[in-house]
């Protein structure tokens, strides 16, 4: 179970990780919409990447603290719920944006400095060294 916990999560923080990085690249470009733009089927792909990472990741990560025996229980469900909920912040965000008719870059700039979605990739880095340990 854990191994294969490890696997989805692995798969997961890739797309989130991907979908940073794209949204990185999208906002340097200027461009005042992805409509016709040569990567605007790339930039909706990863974002839509990126979204479908987010719906129960908490979960994954506890399937695998749960699989694992981590210790202290209380504590890491704890962090958990916040690692949900940050979660769910940063895909309203992007849902908002593959929602817009036109992406823009500062769009897409504005999303990359949304505090929901450092907060997301903090949450992120910490529990990957959590899990190291």
């Amino acid at each position: 179970m854990s191994e294969a916990s490890r696997e989805e999560i692995a798969k997961r923080v890739d797309a989130i990780e991907g979908g940073y990085e794209m949204m990185l690249a999208y906002a340097a470009q200027g461009l005042p919409t992805d409509q016709g733009a040569a990567n605007s089927g790339q930039l909706r792909e990863f974002l839509k990447r990126f979204d479908e990472a987010l719906t129960g990741l908490g979960d994954q990560f506890k399937a695998v603290a749960i699989a694992e025996g981590r210790e202290p229980r209380e504590a890491i469900d704890t962090f958990l719920d916040v690692l949900n909920r940050d979660a769910e912040a940063a895909q309203a965000c992007i849902r908002v944006v593959l929602a817009q008719k036109g992406i823009s870059s500062q769009l897409v700039d504005n999303l990359n400095a949304s505090i929901h979605v450092r907060a997301l990739l903090t949450d992120l880095f910490l529990i990957d060294e959590l899990l190291k340990s």
